[in-house]
């Protein structure tokens, strides 16, 4: 089997495999669109799991684009092509959400993620804020 051919095989199982997210629906009906662009996240919380999935799927361009222009580094896709292989990530609990729906502007999202790293159970608890930009949410920075 050749590189395209396992990638095709890999892209199949994902499109059938429950969304890393948590929502317990397949990723083609969840996370995906958000990912190929075909559809935005109506709520901050739908853009926080958005982004947990292209973490998992190491998705850097999908992460840079939904990281607000105000708060993105300028070297931010290279540094996540860097570290992402590093990363494998195991766990999603979204804990709270204020704001952050379809007719704000701001919004917060409380959540706990676990991932290996080297080998390691690391976890991390963050209290993301979410802006949007010409209409769309974006992750804004871990100072909620």
């Amino acid at each position: 089997m050749d590189q395209s051919e396992e990638e095709e095989k890999v892209l199949r199982i994902q499109l059938r495999t429950d969304c890393p997210c948590k929502s317990k629906v397949p990723y083609n009906d969840c996370c995906r669109p958000y990912h190929t662009g075909k559809a935005q996240p109506a709520t901050a919380e739908l853009l926080m799991r958005a982004r947990y999935s292209a973490y998992f799927f190491r998705r850097a361009d999908y992460l840079c684009d939904s990281h607000h222009p105000d708060t993105r580094e300028p070297d931010l896709k290279k540094q996540l092509e860097e570290t992402l292989p590093e990363l494998n990530w195991v766990y999603l609990k979204v804990h709270t959400v204020s704001k952050g729906g379809a007719d704000d502007k701001k919004g917060k999202v409380e959540f706990t993620v676990r991932y290996y790293m080297d080998n390691e159970l690391e976890e991390m608890t963050e209290h993301s804020r979410f802006r949007r930009s010409k209409g769309k949410w974006k992750y804004y920075d871990d100072k909620g």
